[in-house]
């Protein structure tokens, strides 16, 4: 019975039921439609096409999104590059001492004035501070006193065979040149044993005598003159280095420098002789050195105020202190294949030590401040349009476009101008 009824329906000439699935996809067709003409016109609107424009006051029917205000601000462009932290570039230290290496500083040892840097033939190599190399022995030095003038005489004596007359007329004769000087006559720098000594005179010995003051030792006057009473001070000082108390300065007992060093690695072994790279040594300030681009270094001007990202996420006050004068060969920079840029070393130096913590060594990010525009009408980036004509434009809260002039682009704003653009005006963010 089932089947007749079946087979009535059917010979009735019931049209079947059309498909659910074709119902669902031509309600796809529809919707797809409609969607291809909203888009069409908001193209359209955004082209500056459909007639008119922002120039005719001609509008398009307003669409869904955020709008925004135009708003009067300071916009300032940063631009961020990579840095080194680190104590700077390890440079030989300037040791004129010749002999066997006995003992070496460990590497990262900081040593103040006063202080060893090595030791080479058992004997100190003593850090002063200043800026002139020793380039010279310092210490009484033999000057015009007896043994010349009995060099003199006996010279005179020879020419003349005894003649005493002879002799008078060279100046000196046989006694005056053995007599010795008169009791209590001055003499430069004091007597000594022998004979007289000449005092050494010369800007370093100022800073010689600088350091041994800034050391404690005293009982001389701190002058370009190194006199008996310097010598002096010189025994005491080598007294308590366990030297020999000659008075003398070697050229090879001290090196100078603008401060306190850190040291650096070692060039030599214990038990080898010393030579140019004994010892590499750096200041004690963390600092900074950024590969710059030449093309783009503009920012890298002494003085100039940084701000300097650590791994940790804080960020400390930096300073510009030097700029390298000589670009990178382009063909030795960092890109694959001498495919990099030449750049130039930009040293940072750091004030506040204390807020770098212990990190010494880190790769870090330099953040400086490249153009800025001040009171400057702005909106956020993505208010604005490609206009049809070319260049830019706003949406403005009821539907029409304005064209507008962009300038300055900085953290996710943009500096906009033009005349029918003012303060406080909506403009809508294209979804």
């Amino acid at each position: 019975m089932t089947e007749t009824v079946m087979q009535t329906d059917h010979e009735r000439g019931a049209a079947p039921a059309p498909p659910p699935r074709g119902r669902r996809g031509r309600r796809t067709v529809l919707v797809a439609s409609a969607l291809v003409v909203v888009t069409a016109v908001a193209v359209v609107g955004a082209l500056g096409l459909g007639g008119g424009g922002a120039e005719d006051g001609s509008s398009a029917p307003p669409r869904s999104g955020s709008t925004v205000p135009v708003t009067r601000a300071t916009l300032t462009e940063r631009t961020t590059v990579d840095g080194q932290l680190g104590y700077g570039t390890e440079i030989p230290l300037p040791i004129k001492s010749t002999g066997t290496v006995t003992w070496l500083p460990t590497e990262g040892r900081t040593v103040k004035r006063g202080g060893t840097l090595l030791r080479v033939d058992d004997r100190p190599v003593v850090l002063l501070y200043g800026t002139l190399p020793m380039y010279r022995d310092l210490g009484l030095t033999a000057g015009t006193g007896q043994g010349a003038r009995q060099d003199a005489g006996n010279a005179g004596n020879a020419g003349n065979k005894g003649d005493a007359q002879g002799a008078g007329d060279q100046g000196l004769t046989d006694d005056t040149s053995r007599a010795p000087a008169p009791s209590g006559s001055p003499t430069p720098g004091g007597a000594g044993a022998g004979g007289t000594r000449s005092t050494l005179r010369g800007m370093d010995v100022l800073q010689f005598e600088s350091n041994l003051a800034a050391l404690g030792y005293t009982g001389f006057t701190i002058d370009e003159e190194f006199t008996d009473a310097t010598a002096r001070a010189v025994k005491r000082w080598q007294k308590s280095l366990g030297l020999p108390q000659t008075g003398t300065v070697g050229v090879g007992d001290v090196v100078y420098s603008a401060g306190k060093v850190r040291i650096g690695h070692a060039g030599v072994r214990l038990g080898s002789a010393v030579t140019e790279e004994v010892l590499t040594y750096t200041g004690t300030s963390r600092k900074v050195v950024v590969n710059a681009s030449a093309a783009e270094d503009s920012w890298a001007v002494r003085g100039a105020a940084v701000t300097i990202g650590l791994p940790d996420g804080k960020s400390v006050k930096g300073e510009v202190a030097s700029v390298g004068k000589k670009a990178t060969d382009p063909e030795e920079g960092g890109g694959e294949g001498g495919s990099g840029a030449p750049t130039v070393p930009v040293t940072i130096t750091i004030k506040d030590q204390k807020s770098v913590g212990r990190l010494e060594s880190a790769p870090v990010t330099v953040e400086y401040v490249g153009r800025e525009r001040a009171d400057v009408l702005t909106v956020p980036v993505a208010a604005l349009v490609a206009l049809a004509e070319g260049g830019h434009g706003l949406e403005t809260a009821d539907g029409r476009f304005v064209a507008v002039t962009t300038g300055l682009f900085a953290d996710g704003r943009v500096e906009v101008s033009g005349s029918a653009v003012r303060e406080g005006m909506k403009v809508r963010i294209p979804e």
